[in-house]
């Protein structure tokens, strides 16, 4: 057995690959190999070493050339039905009965990959299978019905009817081209590569995905999807001889090679700027003034060069992104755009640097490009901030050193980064990952004039640019709607009798086919794990509480590679309401105003050269089994190596206590950016945002979320932009009244998470730290809040909805029980998944239930609405009625596990076992949870149905979406308004 292996003579000889390149990546402690499968020619790497969080995937370069969205639409098809595995819907069977750690497939612009990761070594082997199986032998040339459903279709029930386009990759591009800041990027792309494949939409135009044809679709995946075009990936401690013989016996040798023309061509470099515009729709209601965007771009190169692919992160960084970024802090003085930030795309062949304004006006467009060329000729004529150079270094190589990547697997990041270079040189696919030396290399060159002369040649002398002007336009997602009405009256016109029957006959067994079941024995095709696979044991709390100089301290003794991860936790359930709101606005300013030692920019230059990061944030711990019971705390975090330690908190000292909230202009502008990101938030998650505010018409707990990140702190944070004249002082004084109010040494609990070394550490420093605060006299009485049911309808100029459903089942006098997190598995990818996503078109559906009683329901990107709620409404049948085959149940069982058993990095431990002691759930807590997910029965499920009874008939709903489907179906609401 070959697992974790230190060189390829450790292995075999094997006949059928040839090995191309031998690489010691000695910052990621892995042996890197790069195979060439001689029979076809495909590329497979080979990243060996000891992390049990092992990953595959299989890509292909897939690109389009036109906007009909073929290589996203393939993407979701091969995934419904394979030659060994036929099921309709072998995806969706694996989310439901896999302990996969990762589980998608991914449709970039010139790429579509399908990666997979799992702990478990036989769990890993079934991923694999099912997805070498469904990109070679999909069943999409048997079944014309999985295009139809995941691309586009016509779709008539009644011969009085209009026709209608449904499909769910269609309604997803409705969703994404409703996002002003997607429809952008996706801009951007385009205007600097006008004849490549960047200049076409890989993931479809609404307008043109109508276009493709059923053959056009298996053309596309004919010529693509072939081993001679693919780029094959292993990461972790597994049996590297055991798995290349395998993908060779089972699929790779059935293949000749095959000379594919995926080639990535460059763009032909411009000789003057290109001028681009376009437009996004806001509602009638919505103020358009001052609602423009412009990106001035630049094409950097190739992303072939390791030093510059690096260096332009740094620039982005030093000149976009830093709090006081030199160039961002000229375009804000200078009043040309609310909200300035930066972008570099370097995950393509030609990287594109972009400097972008939102919510200004096109007349602005000269002086934009005037004051970013004056300033970076300024720059490159007087230097930059060394210490701001050094700053974003040490920014990034904290981050690449620290390797953490929250939930997403280690080596599926690798896997991701590691293409953007090997997809456009064989001979180079580890120039990225290997990142020490090109650091040291950039650190080298900050006291040159090195990052001066790249301004200088890349965003001054290059031509090789664009200005995206995005401007709005009232109404014109109804303009848009309306042109598709009248195309499809056009068609249903052309159609003569027999048709629109051939027409309604299509949508009936396209329906047909959708309801019915895949065969038992088809199901059973797809490996699958048994209960004894998986492990009986909760994941460990890390918790031991103890004290430093009378402060609580809950320590969390974890190995963390010598970084400690600090977080003050201040108790801030008192504070009053009217005060809430501005404890979150705090968390913006804190760290981005000037202090009295240092000005903001020279802070954060400090605060990323010492350490990895000081951010606060408000948090809400929710008591497990107790409606409306929380603790509520203010947290200032930070990570840093044991030795800065001390000097972190000495910053964080600083930035608590010597903060200048009384700064106008600067608090002017935080809140004016603050009111743009806030809108992009609710647009990229109008499903959470939907599901929160639905909680907050009942529940405390959602109602403090609500007041502190959600539509109620959006309507706050828009009232503080569009005042401030008038409210300054206001602001000002609350800002200074939260400040002198929470910082409080008798309500501090210190989380810390590192080993026994780094406690040490702490000891020392955390006297130092608490000395100076003050201690509260008098008991604190927790603020008393009082929800309200609004059940109201949010419109936007989306093209599609949010629809979510509320309620709180403990309050019903039920219980909370660990089979609620199997329901959770069937009803988000059986019941919606079926008549929601599948018949709906929705992209995605979800439903969740957690310890405190609450329950939701809730769509993404769903071209229905009352529709949906009718789903909601009929969930309690359902389940009164749920009945599964044993192997069904134990496969959900199995589902619900996985999500319980997510390898977390060191500080995801540390942040997961405070989270636990605050809100009051035990090691014994977990394991009563786990054991009743293990020992479910078909008969607990269905006493789950007067639970999801009592979320639905709680009469909570809220929906984010489309202005005329919430006009039309305003009977659901009490209250419908403009989101803007």
């Amino acid at each position: 057995m070959s697992k974790n292996i230190k060189s390829s003579k450790e292995l075999r000889p094997m006949d059928a690959y040839e090995l191309v390149k031998e690489e010691q990546l000695e910052d990621l402690k892995t042996l890197g190999l790069v195979f060439r499968h001689k029979k076809t020619g495909a590329r497979v790497i080979v990243m060996s070493n000891d992390d049990d969080n092992k990953v595959f995937s299989i890509a292909f370069r897939t690109p389009p050339k036109d906007d009909t969205g073929v290589a996203h639409i393939i993407e979701h098809t091969v995934l419904c039905g394979s030659k060994e595995f036929p099921s309709k819907d072998p995806f969706v069977e694996l989310v439901k009965g896999s302990l996969n750690t990762f589980l998608n497939a991914m449709t970039y612009s010139d790429k579509t990959m399908y990666p997979v990761a799992s702990v478990n070594d036989k769990d890993f082997q079934n991923l694999m299978h099912v997805y070498m199986d469904a990109v070679f032998y999909p069943n999409i040339y048997k079944k014309e019905e999985i295009f139809k459903q995941e691309g586009w279709h016509y779709e008539l029930e009644n011969e009085e009817d209009p026709v209608t386009y449904n499909g769910v990759v269609y309604n997803e591009m409705k969703g994404v081209f409703s996002s002003p800041e997607q429809l952008l990027f996706r801009m951007i792309q385009n205007s600097v590569f006008p004849d490549t494949t960047y200049g076409v939409e890989s993931g479809g135009n609404p307008e043109s995905i109508p276009e493709l044809t059923y053959e056009q679709y298996l053309d596309f995946h004919r010529k693509y999807y072939h081993p001679s075009n693919s780029y094959i990936y292993l990461y972790g401690d597994l049996d590297i001889e055991e798995k290349l013989a395998w993908m060779d016996e089972k699929y790779l040798s059935n293949f000749e090679y095959q000379a594919v023309d995926s080639t990535i061509e460059s763009q032909e470099p411009f000789n003057k700027m290109r001028e681009v515009s376009t437009y996004y729709s806001v509602t009638e209601e919505e103020n358009s003034e001052d609602k423009t965007y412009l990106a001035y771009n630049a094409v950097i190169g190739t992303s072939l060069d390791r030093e510059l692919y690096l260096a332009f992160q740094v620039l982005e960084y030093v000149l976009l992104t830093t709090p006081g970024a030199v160039l961002k802090q000229e375009l804000v003085n200078a009043g040309i755009g609310k909200d300035i930030f930066g972008s570099y795309d370097n995950g393509i062949k030609q990287p594109i640097f972009s400097i972008i304004a939102k919510n200004t006006s096109e007349n602005k467009k000269e002086e934009f490009i005037r004051i970013i060329r004056d300033t970076l000729k300024r720059i490159v004529r007087n230097g930059l901030d060394k210490s701001a150079l050094q700053a974003a270094i040490n920014y990034y190589e904290f981050k690449y050193r620290e390797a953490d990547f929250g939930q997403w697997p280690k080596g599926l990041m690798y896997n991701i980064q590691i293409f953007d270079s090997w997809l456009y040189d064989d001979e180079k696919p580890f120039i990225h990952i290997e990142a020490n030396d090109t650091f040291a290399f950039l650190k080298e060159k900050v006291e040159t004039h090195y990052f001066e002369d790249l301004i200088e040649k890349y965003l001054l002398q290059n031509t090789h640019t664009s200005l995206v002007i995005e401007k709005p336009m009232v109404g014109l997602t109804t303009v848009m709607e309306e042109a598709t009405k009248e195309r499809l009256e056009e068609y249903k016109a052309s159609l003569n009798k027999e048709q629109i029957k051939q027409l309604i006959e299509d949508t009936k067994a396209l329906k047909k086919f959708q309801e019915t079941p895949s065969a038992k024995e088809e199901i059973e095709a797809i490996p699958m794990l048994k209960r004894e696979d998986i492990g009986k044991d909760a994941m460990k709390l890390v918790n031991e509480m103890r004290e430093i100089d009378g402060t609580k301290v809950l320590f969390h003794n974890i190995y963390t590679n010598g970084i400690s991860y600090l977080k003050l936790c201040f108790d801030v359930g008192s504070v009053k309401k009217e005060l809430i709101p501005y404890m979150s606005l705090l968390t913006s300013v804190l760290g981005y105003i000037d202090t009295k030692q240092h000005s903001y920019s020279r802070f954060n230059n400090e605060v990323n050269i010492h350490t990895g990061g000081i951010s606060s944030e408000v948090n809400l711990y929710a008591k497990g089994g107790v409606p409306n019971e929380y603790v509520v705390k203010f947290e200032v975090r930070t990570k840093a190596l044991y030795n800065k330690l001390g000097k972190a908190m000495e910053l964080i000292k600083e930035m608590l206590f010597s903060t200048k909230i009384d700064d106008e202009k600067r608090l002017k502008e935080i809140i004016a950016e603050l009111r743009s990101r806030l809108g992009m938030k609710i647009t990229a998650n109008g499903h959470s945002v939907a599901v929160n505010r639905a909680m907050s018409y009942y529940s405390k707990n959602a109602y403090f979320n609500d007041l502190i990140g959600g539509v109620e702190y959006y309507h706050f944070i828009e009232d503080l932009d569009d005042s401030f004249d008038d409210k300054k002082e206001e602001i000002i004084a609350s800002l200074q009244e939260v400040l002198s109010t929470i910082f409080v040494k008798n309500t501090l609990l210190v989380s810390y998470t590192a080993d026994e070394q780094g406690y040490d550490c702490l000891t020392k420093e955390l006297v130092n730290f608490t000395k100076d605060l003050k201690v509260q006299a008098e008991d604190l009485v927790k603020t008393d809040l009082h929800p309200e049911c609004k059940n109201e309808g949010f419109k936007t100029s989306s093209q599609v909805q949010y629809v979510a459903r509320a309620g709180n089942f403990i309050s019903a006098g039920l219980k909370y029980t660990g089979a609620l997190k199997i329901l959770r598995v069937a009803l988000s990818y059986d019941y919606f998944w079926i008549n929601i996503r599948v018949k709906g078109g929705a992209y995605g559906c979800m439903s969740g239930f957690s310890m405190d009683g609450n329950g939701y329901f809730t769509s993404y990107r769903d071209p229905k609405l009352a529709e949906t709620d009718e789903v909601y409404a009929k969930t309690e049948d359902y389940v009164a009625n749920f009945t599964v085959e044993e192997r069904d149940m134990t496969k959900y069982i199995i589902g619900a596990i996985s999500s319980m058993d997510t390898p977390l990095t060191p500080s995801a431990k540390g942040n997961r076992s405070l989270s636990a002691y605050l809100s009051g759930v035990t090691q014994e807590d977990l394991q009563r949870e786990r054991d009743e997910v293990l020992h479910a029965t078909q008969e607990d499920m269905r006493n789950l149905a007067p639970i999801v009874k009592a979320v639905y008939d709680a009469g909570n709903i809220c929906v984010i979406g489309n202005e005329t489907r919430i006009d039309e179906q305003k009977e659901l609401f009490k209250t419908v308004e403009n989101l803007k």
